[in-house]
């Protein structure tokens, strides 16, 4: 198996520890895997987003324009940002909840959301949308959105990993009084 992956969020989201969580399942399955990490401004708000290569023809972390079997956006306008990186063919899970960027919030510019899902929908044929504040409220807390996105990659086949890879990842990475929560927002999507 040979697999690329892109996460592309903001700071404050997740979007390390999925880095993380995926890097571990496979490496547990003795998968060789290079990752390579970019976070500018990563306090909240500020763009960070993941190469993870898993695959033995490993040639380097960083992921080429058209390369990445796999996109996983925890904010629509990321998810354009990083849309060039995604093959022709490559699936996409999105999440719905938009996070303004500080030019926006001050009037220097605009920020529509809407128009960035569309904008996927017209581009990605293999594209997920999750609805994020219903998700988030059924499971019962905010801070489980990587998870979240995590159980939808791995709905759409694309991870290249089970549910099972990623529990373990969680329970070698997180206290044990958060696993049945990321567990639960993990198997959202399998109910």
């Amino acid at each position: 198996m040979s697999k690329n992956i892109v996460l592309a969020g903001v700071g404050g989201q997740g979007t390390i520890l999925a880095s993380k969580l995926i890097s571990a399942a496979a490496m547990k399955r003795g998968m060789k895997v290079e990752t390579a990490e970019t976070i500018g401004m990563a306090q909240r708000g500020g763009s960070v987003f993941s190469d993870i290569k898993i695959g033995d023809d490993i040639n380097g972390p960083l992921i080429g324009r058209g390369q990445a079997d796999l996109l996983i956006a925890f904010e629509p306008g990321e998810a354009v940002r990083q849309l060039p990186f995604l093959k022709k063919e490559g699936a996409c899970v999105v999440s719905s909840r938009p996070v303004e960027p500080v030019s926006a919030l001050i009037g220097m510019s605009s920020y529509d959301p809407a128009a960035h899902i569309d904008y996927l929908r017209k581009e990605v044929r293999n594209l997920t949308v999750i609805d994020t504040d219903r998700a988030l409220s059924e499971i019962g807390s905010s801070k489980v959105l990587n998870v979240l996105l995590l159980g939808a990659a791995l709905a759409s086949g694309e991870l290249g990993l089970s549910a099972e890879d990623i529990v373990l990842a969680l329970h070698e990475r997180l206290p044990e009084k958060l696993w049945e929560i990321n567990e639960r927002a993990l198997n959202y999507g399998n109910k």
